[in-house]
């Protein structure tokens, strides 16, 4: 089991180091399309979306609940499939892993940041960040150390033998995010990643991630409510009707909530874009 593992590993990072040596854009979605039946109505909250993501850019992903932002970025880690479409990663279809790929791909090539960590609570810091390594196989105290090595990275040094369900909202989403990087993925993909935390710990959260961005040269994206954030990417794509424009001038008040919108975009809710 181990041995085959290990070549599913290498037939992945081979495939992923030659489609990188040709191109800049590391996720591409070409007529992008999602659908599913609600009693008698069919609801399609991704339809007929293009868009592409260039290696190293942090994007962030803005719009009402409900738009589907959450849906996209379970296509894009492959939790979940289109209903038509395709998503390229580094030049590969998605469509053309086995399953044993697409494992592959989840553990080791994307990082997943939500907005509720998902941490288990009766297990330590180090323990919780150490699983996606133990499902590698890594052995116990290797991926103990690795672990305590990346709670390092992202302040907690000091917090590694505490249990998850001990530590504040904030410490423990900066748990999540040393675990969704533990693998060392080249993409990193975060619902909603500041949502449950007070306006300091969204701030230092952010910040973190930023840093963290810039440092291992990540791929980011980012779908938030948060439009104070949003605006500090270097992209913000609007998600509408199913597809994401482009948008600039995103207004948010001092607490990162924007105004109800007049005018055009005036079934946006809370958020107010203009488009470009």
């Amino acid at each position: 089991m181990q041995t085959q593992s290990n070549s599913i590993a290498a037939v992945f990072e081979e495939r992923a180091r030659e489609s990188m040596a040709t191109s800049e854009t590391l996720l591409r979605c070409d007529n992008l399309r999602k659908s599913f039946r609600s009693g008698a109505q069919e609801i399609v909250p991704i339809d007929g979306l293009d868009f592409s993501i260039l290696r190293g850019e942090m994007v962030s992903i803005v719009g009402p609940s409900g738009t589907g932002k959450s849906t996209l970025l379970h296509i894009l880690a492959a939790l979940d499939t289109p209903t038509s479409g395709t998503v390229y990663f580094g030049g590969n279809s998605l469509r053309s892993f086995s399953e044993a790929e697409l494992a592959e791909y989840r553990n080791r090539a994307v990082g997943l940041v939500w907005q509720r960590h998902h941490l288990l609570p009766d297990f330590t810091a180090a323990e919780n960040v150490a699983m996606p390594l133990l499902v590698r196989g890594v052995a116990l105290e290797q991926a103990l150390q690795t672990a305590g090595g990346w709670l390092s990275e992202v302040g907690l040094a000091s917090r590694t033998e505490q249990r998850a369900g001990e530590l504040s909202g904030g410490e423990q989403q900066r748990v999540a995010i040393a675990r969704a990087l533990v693998n060392g993925p080249a993409l990193l993909l975060a619902d909603e990643p500041t949502g449950d935390l007070d306006e300091r710990s969204a701030e230092n959260v952010f910040e973190l991630m930023q840093r963290l961005h810039a440092s291992y040269h990540l791929t980011s994206v980012l779908a938030t409510h948060n439009l104070s954030l949003a605006r500090r990417t270097g992209r913000v794509l609007l998600m509408e009707r199913g597809k994401l424009t482009p948008a600039t001038n995103v207004h948010a008040d001092s607490a990162g909530a924007a105004s109800v919108p007049t005018g055009p975009d005036q079934n946006l809710g809370r958020v107010q874009v203009t488009r470009v």
